[in-house]
């Protein structure tokens, strides 16, 4: 399983309707040798975590543009724990006031992008968190 792609769930949580960000970020870790799955809009967090295990994603990323960060990440990362997938890194990315930034990552987000954030970055997060969350994974 060493060689196979990573894998990264990307989803959008809650009513937010706006996805080019999220099909840009889909686009750009396909590039970059992810194997990626994509949730479409408007997903509740169960939906996400089921998405997330079905896929075995070995993390998660997850795009708001509605404000509404501070009720949906906590609420992503309670689901993941449901699904027994604790364990997989959850990643937030979209319009996130540097304010809560910090509440966010001390919740246990490994990452969370803003606009203009710099692609090698979020490459480079992401392929950290998710090939932590793989051997997070093996040795379950």
């Amino acid at each position: 399983m060493a060689d196979a792609p990573l894998r990264v769930l990307i989803a959008k949580p809650g009513l937010d309707g706006h996805d080019r960000g999220a099909r840009i970020i889909v686009r750009l870790l396909r590039d970059a040798g992810f194997e990626v799955a994509y949730t479409g809009i408007r997903k509740t967090p169960a939906e996400i975590a089921r998405q997330a295990r079905e896929f075995q994603a070995d993390a998660v990323g997850v795009s708001i543009l509605s404000g509404a960060h501070r009720e949906l990440i906590p609420a992503v990362i309670d689901a993941l724990q449901r699904e027994g997938l604790e364990r997989v890194p959850l990643a937030a990315g979209g319009i996130i006031p540097p304010q809560d930034r910090a509440a966010l990552l001390e919740m246990g987000v490994v990452a969370v992008f803003g606009p203009g954030a710099r692609s090698d970055a979020l490459v480079s997060a992401l392929r950290e968190a998710a090939e932590a969350g793989r051997r997070s994974r093996e040795r379950d």
